[in-house]
Formats: C-alpha cells, sequence, structure tokens
C-alpha cells in the first residue's frame, strides 16, 4: 500500500502538479480512488493519504463547484435539530465545529454571533433557552472547550441596542447565540491543495465516465481530461463515489440499483450590503417551514435559506423570482425599514444532498449521512452536512480499508491543519509590521491572512516581484491582482469561473457580478497559463454569458423556466 519513494512535496497545485498527477494515475494503481470534489471527496482523499494509501481524486468540474461552494457558509450544529431531537447529530457537529475553529483551520473558519429574536413572553423564552444551555454543553463534548462564548439572554431595550433596524414590535427580547462561519469553497481547495501536498494526485476538470469491472467488481474507472477531451484509465483497489447529489447518477454507470437515494433539496441565498441592515450580529428567524438566518459575511449580508425540491439540472441550480420574493418577505417581517429589488446585489442557489426517506417535505429528509460497500470495490458515501464532512471522510475510508489487504492506521485527520493554518496566530500578531514592510494598509494584510493563512507570505513574494499586482480588481475592491495569479499558479484554478466564482466570491459580491473584474483577471490568469488573447477573450465571453443567464434565470417565475433560461449559457468544456 501506499507509494514506497519519497517525494519531495510542493503545496502548489498549479498547471505542472495537475499534468503530474495524471501521468501518475494513468501509469499506475492506486490504493483508493475518489471520485468528486467537493467537501466529502476532498476530505475523504486528504484521510486516506495521510494514513499510508497512495490516493486519486478526480473531480468533473472545479473543487466545490457544485453543493460545496454554495452553502449557507455556517459551520455549525444545526440547532433547529434540537427541536427534532437529533442530540447525536447536533453532538457530533458541534465538536467538528470546535476541531476546525481552534485546530483544522483557524485561518478559515471564525466565532459569529447570532440573535433569535423572542416574540412570545416566559414560555419561549425558557424552551428556547434550555435548547441554547443544551446546544452550550454539546460542544464541550470533545474534550475540548468550544471556542466560541456561551449564550445570552437579553432585553427588549439590549437587542434594539445591538440591531437598530429591527421593527420595534418584532421582538419583546432575545438570546444570542454562537456558532462559526467559513468561505466554504476556499476550505474545498485548501483540502485539495492539502491532500496534494501530502502525496494524493488530485486533478479537476475530470469526468469519470464509466468504471472498468473484472466480473462484479469494480477495479477502477474510464475518464475524460476535460481540458485536452483525451480518454484514459484509472485502476483503483477501492473506489469512493462521494459525488454528493450526483450520487445516484454516478451509480447508474456501474450498472446497479442504489441501496439508498438522494434526493436534491434547493436553497437559495441573498447578498445584500451591509449598510442595508444595521446590527452588531446575525440573525435567525423561524419561518413556517424551517429557519430563516442573515449572517454577517464581510461588508455584505447573507439572507437565507430555501428549502424546495430539485429535480432539474443539478450542475446549475437556478434561483427564482418567487425565491428572491420568499426570502425578502420573511426578512422583511422583522425590519423597520424593508429590503427591496434592488438592495440585492448577488444570488446563489445550491443543493442539499439529503437521503431520501419516506418524507414528501425536503426539510425533513434526513442530515445524516451513510457508506455502503454497494458492489465489491465501491464505497459510496452519501448525506450528511458541510460541518461534518471530516467524520463523513473518515467513514467511507475506514469502509474502504476494510476490503483492503494489510493492516490500515486509524484516521489521523483529527490532527492535520489546512495549508496555511500552522503559525497562523503568530502571522496575524505580526500583521502590523507586515503591512509597514510591504507598504500595505494592515486591513489588506488581515485580509489576506483571513484568506490564506500563513502562506500570505507567498502572495506578497507575488507582490514584491511586481508591485502592480497589489491593485485592487475592477468593481471589487476587497480582492486584489496577486489573488488571481496564486489562484492559477497555485490552487488549482483552471478558469476565469473557477477564480471569480470560487477562489474568490467576486460572482456574489460584486454589484455588476464581475463583469468590470473580468478582463483584468483574465489577462492575469493568462500569464500563467499561456493564453493567447483569443483564449483571454474566450474566458470573459463564457462568464460574460453565465453572468447574464443567471440574472434573466432570477427573473422567471418558476423552476422549469429558471432551469431553462440559465442553461441557455454553454457550459465550461475545453478551451483549448
Amino acid at each position: 500500500m501506499g507509494d514506497r519513494r519519497t517525494v519531495a512535496r510542493s503545496n502548489r497545485l498549479g498547471p505542472a502538479e495537475r499534468d503530474a498527477a495524471l501521468t501518475r494515475l494513468r501509469a499506475k494503481e492506486v490504493d483508493v480512488l475518489v471520485i468528486g470534489g467537493g467537501i466529502v471527496g476532498t476530505g475523504a482523499a486528504l484521510d486516506a493519504v495521510t494514513r499510508g494509501l497512495s490516493v486519486g481524486l478526480l473531480e468533473a468540474r472545479d473543487w466545490a463547484s457544485g453543493t460545496s461552494s454554495r452553502s449557507s457558509k455556517l459551520v455549525h450544529g444545526g440547532i433547529r435539530y434540537l427541536e427534532q431531537l437529533d442530540f447525536r447529530l447536533v453532538r457530533e457537529a458541534l465538536i467538528e465545529r470546535g476541531l476546525l475553529l481552534q485546530r483544522l483551520a483557524p485561518h478559515l473558519v471564525k466565532p459569529v454571533r447570532f440573535l433569535y429574536p423572542l416574540t412570545r413572553p416566559v414560555f419561549e423564552r425558557l424552551y428556547v433557552g434550555a435548547g441554547m444551555l443544551l446546544y452550550d454543553l454539546f460542544s464541550y463534548s470533545g474534550g475540548r472547550p468550544p471556542g466560541v462564548p456561551h449564550h445570552r439572554h437579553l432585553s427588549k431595550r439590549q437587542v434594539q441596542k445591538s440591531m437598530p433596524s429591527l421593527a420595534r414590535d418584532a421582538l419583546i427580547g432575545g438570546i444570542t447565540y454562537y456558532d462559526a462561519q467559513v468561505d466554504d469553497a476556499r476550505y474545498v481547495a485548501s483540502l485539495a491543495r492539502t491532500a496534494s501536498f501530502y502525496g494524493a494526485h488530485v486533478a479537476s476538470r475530470v469526468k469519470v465516465i464509466g468504471f472498468l469491472k473484472v466480473g462484479e467488481r469494480v477495479v477502477g474507472v474510464r475518464a475524460r481530461d476535460l481540458q485536452t477531451d483525451e480518454e484514459f484509465e484509472v485502476r483503483a483497489r477501492q473506489v469512493v463515489n462521494a459525488t454528493g447529489v450526483w450520487t445516484d447518477d454516478t451509480q447508474r454507470m456501474v450498472g446497479e440499483r442504489g441501496t439508498f437515494k438522494v434526493r436534491a433539496s434547493k436553497g437559495v441565498h441573498l447578498v445584500v450590503p451591509r449598510d442595508r441592515f444595521q446590527s452588531t450580529m446575525g440573525l435567525l428567524l423561524r419561518t413556517e417551514k424551517s429557519v430563516l438566518f442573515v449572517i454577517p459575511w464581510g461588508r455584505h449580508w447573507l439572507v437565507g435559506t430555501t428549502d424546495t425540491d430539485w429535480n432539474l439540472d443539478k450542475a446549475h441550480p437556478a434561483a427564482t423570482a418567487a425565491d428572491i420574493d420568499y426570502l425578502l418577505e420573511r426578512v422583511n417581517q422583522v425590519l423597520a425599514i424593508p429590503l427591496t429589488r434592488a438592495d440585492v446585489e448577488g444570488v446563489f442557489a445550491g443543493l442539499r444532498p439529503l437521503l431520501a426517506g419516506e418524507s414528501d417535505e425536503t426539510s425533513k429528509l434526513s442530515r445524516e449521512h451513510l457508506v455502503a460497500h454497494t458492489v465489491p470495490g465501491l464505497v459510496v458515501i452519501a448525506g450528511g452536512k458541510w460541518t461534518t464532512y471530516r467524520v463523513m471522510a473518515k467513514d467511507a475510508i475506514d469502509a474502504a480499508a476494510d476490503a483492503l489487504d494489510g493492516r490500515v492506521p486509524a484516521s489521523t485527520t483529527e490532527d492535520i491543519p489546512l495549508l496555511g493554518a500552522e503559525g497562523y496566530r503568530a502571522a496575524w500578531n505580526k500583521r502590523g509590521k507586515l503591512a509597514r514592510a510591504f507598504g500595505v494598509h494592515k486591513v489588506r494584510i488581515e485580509h489576506l491572512l483571513n484568506r490564506y493563512g500563513t502562506l500570505t507570505d507567498e502572495l506578497l513574494d507575488l507582490i514584491r516581484d511586481d508591485p502592480e499586482l497589489v491593485e485592487p480588481l475592477p468593481g471589487a475592491d476587497d480582492y486584489i491582482g496577486a489573488e488571481v495569479v496564486y489562484a492559477a499558479s497555485h490552487e488549482g484554478a483552471l478558469h476565469l469561473d473557477d477564480v471569480l466564482a470560487r477562489r474568490t466570491r467576486i460572482s456574489i459580491e460584486a454589484w455588476d457580478r464581475g463583469v468590470s473584474a473580468a478582463p483584468v483577471a483574465a489577462r492575469l490568469m493568462g500569464r500563467v497559463h499561456g493564453w493567447d488573447e483569443a483564449r483571454e477573450q474566450l474566458e470573459v465571453d463564457r462568464y460574460l454569458q453565465r453572468v447574464e443567464a443567471e440574472i434573466a434565470s432570477q427573473q422567471q417565475p418558476d423552476d422549469a423556466s429558471a432551469d431553462r433560461v440559465r442553461r441557455e449559457a454553454p457550459d465550461i468544456v475545453n478551451a483549448d
């Protein structure tokens, strides 16, 4: 098991590393091949490679391009699951939350404070307060402090002081509590890069088009490199299907009926400027179906989410006018000055992979995960929550390890920080010195540290070599040119969409959805990838078509018409 030769580690995940990974996967069988580059697939690759196994990881599009980049950006226990008496799930998620905050990724995962507004006297405060107390107690279950403060009770006057934008008659008091938040897409890209650093052979834009079988046993896959259109085989002793909402589609390629079904639930979020809603904390609201969050997000708020069945294009779930109106209507019930469509600067829709059960309502389907060895040589992992990805990955690789010859070590990912995490707090304490040394504003250094951790030094090296890279991107002042170059050279970004939608969040944070930034970003990416002017323009044109289709789809009244309009934009395929 594992590669016996010693390989010099590189923390880069650039074009050369991708080519080397594909060359290795074509040439030699791996112990474990993971299909799917979302949070669970990248987590499974890191889990397997740090047990000493040889590992491949293939993703058909970009890292986190599906569900894992379109979440509520929360790392949380799921406080609503307490009401469903799902204590095990809440406890497990809160343990993982503490681990992410304090050990695995303190540069990416941050505490965030929420208010739960109370509308009825006495009983509601006792009932919700008891739930919050349980939430606090469960967060200690991992044997370490939770990494966030305890809940607090507030009077109506205290709430109004902290949240001036709330309508005076919207509540009689409140309870505050803490969870954590994360840039979900950045986390997944960092996870893939960390797996590569430890020796996994990872490649995005490689689509699995079939399975290799000997008798009934799966022994690998047939794949197509979407960058070159070349087809090849990858042989593996165990294959892990971690394709989320595509689980059933992937299983059908094996020629067997799945032992469980995965249903897709659409969740829509709005992005609103921070000044439209004055508050020192986020907000958790009850709705008739579930809960609604108003989440601080840099210079923005995220408002979401919806929870509706989705049976159309899984690659590009579309938000409708009805989805946007629903969210505005619900949040406006508690705001003194209502939000309007003119306040919405960004919209994104994602799909939750839910294990199908007896319920017709997606909000009641299970957030638990299941692992199954459906046929020899193939492990399937499905369901679950973003927060518990590490446990899901561990369980999937445990199942694969059970079928491998020889003794495979236990999971070690509880003690393996992501690249950039080690030394983050020390670097944070030196941020003022860094700013002075490079002639950069301290806020800019803080922005970089909270996205790259100690790898910020590598971006500062780029700026030292080319001072123009410190300039902000047009229409997206939070991001600088060095981040685009770094995304292409170190973070596996192969297309303009990868940078504007996932390595940065310009596509949802900028008023023009990244239209102004696109030509500059394409030119910077072209330096790394060797694009000519025609290729740069093609990348820009495709991105603009995506933006136009998304905006048009968000004006449609229903899912079917929104899906039809969204699919008018061509998907990213081989452009060479």
